[in-house]
């Protein structure tokens, strides 16, 4: 639980009250109480206003909003600030300001517009932190703390060449060692001292495509940032050790590492913004990778939108109960909050368009504020009922952020080739039957598995191929697909023929690797049935020409010089069995595949729905809540049998065959027998 004081789901969202006259706070309460939220987050972008000088800190202003919100029985989540310096700071300490990858120094504007790495704005940001914790340890509305907003700048300034200098000392030791693991041999490119170690930026060209050197760079800004919020995370637990504190991850995840980073925040959080043509399986994935960075524990949803983003190519409204059902997606599948950006509207700047609970109207008569008080009716009713219970999976997906900054900074096979989209891929497979899924690292135990899915997995860190070994030997079931195994960590090709240290547990060779271009196809051949899969399948992208070495071929390509040898085969290692798919197949050959092996191994779905419906399952001691979302527009009948349920949502019983509205949604805990 985030905090015991609050019981409940937390439902709110970021508040800005420093945008607007103290006397529509008053209204604002009214409305907050209106739409049955419990908590709000203050203040996120303010430290212009807290601090409006060097020698100078405002807070009585916060002390009148806190203060507020505790009357009216609100919850407070008290951001730091940080994540926007005051002009005054940028103006007379400009090396706070980050260079960008062309080698531009940036002036004073947007946000997160610091370079991670300035010890002078670690400690302004530590000291503000600090007088916040001090000042607000005891006060009745303080629930937990955020640090900052949504990490991610990068910076190529002096000092970040300095501080990489430094890490990459500590991480190798010697310069033999570096260029060694750099292979700067090639182009000529070996040092001698560690002031010639440059930032790969677009100043130097070349050394922006310098595998090695550029992804060392991406994890020590991981390690940059995390340095960032630790700073402010001492501070604050300095005065208030019994508090959480975490910090929200952008939607956009690739920028860090965020299974490094989850391992100093106190609990996971971050920010749901799909965009309207992504399917409903990537929103699930993405809050299953959530879930997945602390091991399975409870997360935070901490910003959708209530109605449109403004910041999309194409800003597409939330059709009516979309957003009901997006907030319950996210408590389906690990979330135990629901929270908005943002609670009122902005009257100016890039967010004016921005979707918010009190829209520019200003009252409670809009579509958008009576779904948000709807829903959080129902969300006090439903209570603490399944707060910090967990998803039980038998089915883990393997991702690696090394690895997918390794394949999308490789030169070839092609530019094409996206990591997450091809795990998408698979898990949309899993998505679709409903089978519960963990994400897991690759050193996660992967003992409690009988199938683990890892494609793309291009990179093999020390470890990960003998806890592969290890999982299948011992009788998992492993899959994974071309261009697998090829690098090392530090992107150096595993010599000896692809897929390096997988070879044995795949028993296959890869010879040759075909990038094809877009518009050219091939097509995989069924040896004979799998399950429901047979006949012949498209394929493309890119084609492995592999030869078995104690591997069965169950599949053969269709056309090219390479028609009639392996694309898809099957190894037995130990008391397990391993699969390596060759090629990109169409998703219909994914979803035919993934449904063979749960089939094998016996993994069904928590409740047979028709499609479109998704289906999940949280559990707490004996306790067991099985959600089920109707994604489709109109409705549908589900048969739940005839034991009773009982629906949280609409605190009634159900039995038998149901009908569920389109977009609606159902939290069934079974009832237990007297």
């Amino acid at each position: 639980m985030i905090n015991p004081k609050l019981p409940a789901i937390l439902y709110g969202g970021d508040y800005n009250p420093d945008q607007w006259p103290e006397e529509i706070w008053r209204e604002d309460m009214r409305l907050f109480r209106l739409a049955g939220i419990n908590v709000v987050v203050v203040p996120v972008f303010s430290w212009a206003k807290l601090q409006p000088a060097e020698d100078r800190y405002d807070f009585e202003w916060l002390d009148r909003v806190l203060d507020l919100l505790a009357e009216n029985g609100i919850y407070a989540c008290i951001a730091t600030s940080t994540a926007a310096q005051p002009a005054w700071m940028s103006v007379k300490y400009p090396e706070i300001l980050p260079v960008d990858v062309h080698g531009r120094k940036r002036t004073h504007g947007k946000r997160v517009n610091f370079c991670p790495n300035s010890k002078v704005y670690r400690e302004f940001a530590a000291r503000l932190a600090r007088k916040l914790a001090e000042r607000y340890k005891d006060h009745p509305a303080l629930l937990y703390w955020r640090v900052a907003n949504e990490y991610g700048t990068y910076c190529y300034c002096d000092t970040c060449a300095q501080e990489f200098r430094k890490w990459v000392q500590k991480r190798y030791g010697t310069i033999e060692e570096v260029n060694r693991r750099w292979n700067l041999s090639f182009w000529g490119h070996t040092i001698h001292s560690w002031d010639e170690i440059m930032v790969p930026s677009e100043l130097n060209d070349d050394n922006k495509w310098y595998q090695p050197v550029a992804l060392d760079y991406l994890r020590f800004m991981t390690d940059s940032t995390i340095e960032c919020f630790v700073n402010e995370y001492q501070a604050i637990k300095e005065v208030t050790p019994d508090l959480m504190v975490s910090t929200n991850i952008s939607g956009y995840i690739k920028k860090l590492d965020q299974f490094k980073f989850a391992e100093y925040v106190d609990i996971v959080s971050w920010d749901n913004y799909p965009q309207p043509q992504h399917r409903m399986s990537l929103v699930a994935f993405k809050h299953d990778l959530m879930r997945g960075l602390k091991g399975g524990r409870p997360y935070i949803l901490a910003e959708q939108t209530p109605s449109s983003q403004n910041w999309q190519p194409y800003n597409l409204l939330k059709r009516p109960g979309v957003m009901r059902l997006l907030s319950y997606q996210a408590l389906a599948r690990g979330a135990d909050t629901v929270m908005f950006f943002q609670m009122r509207q902005s009257k100016a700047g890039v967010e004016k368009l921005h979707g918010a609970v009190i829209s520019h109207a200003g009252h409670e008569r809009t579509r958008v504020f009576g779904e948000c008080a709807q829903l959080g009716a129902e969300l006090k009713n439903i209570g603490a009922s399944f707060l910090d219970s967990r998803v039980t999976a038998k089915v883990a997906v393997m991702f690696d952020w090394d690895n997918w900054w390794a394949v999308e900074l490789s030169s070839g096979p092609s530019r094409d080739l996206q990591y997450l989209d091809q795990v998408e891929k698979y898990y949309h497979a899993l998505w679709k039957l409903n089978v519960p899924v963990d994400i897991v690292r690759p050193d996660s135990d992967l003992s409690k598995y009988d199938l683990v899915l890892a494609p793309l997995l291009y990179m093999t860190k020390p470890g990960t191929a003998e806890n592969i070994e290890n999982y299948v030997r011992e009788g998992g079931t492993f899959v994974t697909t071309f261009f697998s195994g090829m690098v090392d960590e530090n992107d150096h090709i595993i010599l000896g023929g692809y897929p390096g240290e997988l070879k044995d547990v795949l028993g296959i060779w890869v010879e040759e690797i075909d990038g094809l271009l877009p518009e050219m196809k091939n097509g995989m051949v069924m040896k004979g049935p799998l399950g429901e899969l047979n006949g012949t399948y498209e394929c493309g992208l890119i084609c492995d020409l592999l030869h078995l070495r104690g591997a069965e071929a169950l599949a053969v390509y269709a056309a090219d010089f390479y028609a009639g040898r392996p694309c898809l085969t099957r190894n037995q290692f130990g008391k397990g069995t391993a699969y390596y798919v060759a090629s990109d197949p169409e998703q219909p050959f994914i979803d035919g595949f993934v449904k063979y092996l749960c089939d094998l191994k016996g993994i069904k779905a928590p409740l047979e729905v028709p499609p479109g419906v998704e289906v999940t399952q949280r559990e707490k001691e004996s306790r067991r809540f099985t959600f089920v979302l109707n994604h489709n527009e109109t409705a549908v009948e589900i048969d739940l049998g005839e034991k009773a349920c009982f629906d949280l949502v609409t605190q009634t019983e159900k039995r038998g065959r149901v009908r569920l509205a389109g977009r609606d949604v159902l939290i069934l805990e079974e009832q237990q027998s007297s």
